[in-house]
């Protein structure tokens, strides 16, 4: 441990389970020195098992509907007090797609499903950052990420409408971005992190044949969990602050892969 973010707070939306990147990233900002709330919907607070990381890593739960703006700006109210002062760095890994869960197809959404999805996993985005802009609750060289995924560019047909939601959270990250360095001097990125065995990654139709094919078109192998939190504190210390409007490919290369030699041979 090297203490990269010992005095700095912040806010983690989206610990579900020890499985999700969330989880695994308010671990290792506790491990960095860092501190923080933790937030997520009120259901997911109920069917996940937050509390047990609010207790290893001397954090709150503060409830709260990422798509609602008044319960933003209760969180980031009690978070300041809480914390003592201005916020340092934000974690938004927050995804959810109804027509998934649903089994829609793409070509046959129910788009009240769609505005859903949509709402949830990208416009909540800017939502968070509009509370926290207006409020002025972060400091100067502050650091706020979310979590995207390469089907934002490229088409993976069963990853649905939640290739339409990440396209549009990439996009919200590089136009508030822009006002939030300009005006605030904070930083915003988006990481695009391979195929994880989440919760939310799980759910998608095939996750268990893509998986096994990223693992075998990336030189270095699927980044991890651990490995994507472990990049976020770094994007979230003060090693990075020249770092903003950015969506960082975290994926052990497999987005500049053509076909590896492992894949070729499966055909031959």
């Amino acid at each position: 441990m090297y203490n990269l973010l010992k005095g700095k707070r912040g806010i983690i939306f989206g610990a579900l389970d020890e499985n999700s990147i969330a989880w695994k990233t308010a671990e290792r900002v506790h491990e960095e020195g860092g501190v923080f709330v933790l937030s997520n919907a009120p259901a997911s607070i109920r069917m996940g098992s937050i509390d047990e990381l609010a207790q290893k890593t001397g954090s709150q739960v503060i409830s709260a509907d990422a798509t609602s703006v008044a319960d933003l700006e209760n969180l980031v109210d009690k978070a300041v007090e809480l914390l003592g002062g201005k916020i340092d760095f934000v974690l938004h890994s927050i995804g959810m797609s109804v027509n998934v869960r649903k089994g829609n197809h793409y070509t046959n959404q129910n788009y009240d499903y769609t505005e859903k999805g949509w709402n949830v996993s990208a416009v909540s985005f800017h939502k968070v950052m509009q509370v926290l802009y207006k409020k002025d609750a972060m400091n100067e060289w502050g650091s706020i990420v979310a979590l995207s995924y390469m089907a934002a560019q490229r088409v993976f047909p069963d990853y649905n409408d939640m290739a339409d939601n990440k396209a549009y959270l990439e996009s919200i990250a590089r136009s508030f971005g822009y006002f939030f360095g300009r005006d605030k001097k904070v930083r915003v990125n988006t990481i695009s992190q391979s195929p994880t065995a989440t919760k939310a990654g799980q759910a998608v139709k095939g996750f268990g044949g893509f998986i096994a094919f990223s693992e075998k078109m990336s030189p270095l192998g699927n980044a991890t969990a651990l490995d994507c939190a472990n990049y976020t504190v770094s994007m979230f210390s003060d090693l990075t602050k020249m770092v903003t409007l950015q969506n960082l490919l975290h994926d052990g290369g497999f987005s500049n892969m053509g076909v590896s030699q492992e894949v070729m041979e499966m055909f031959e």
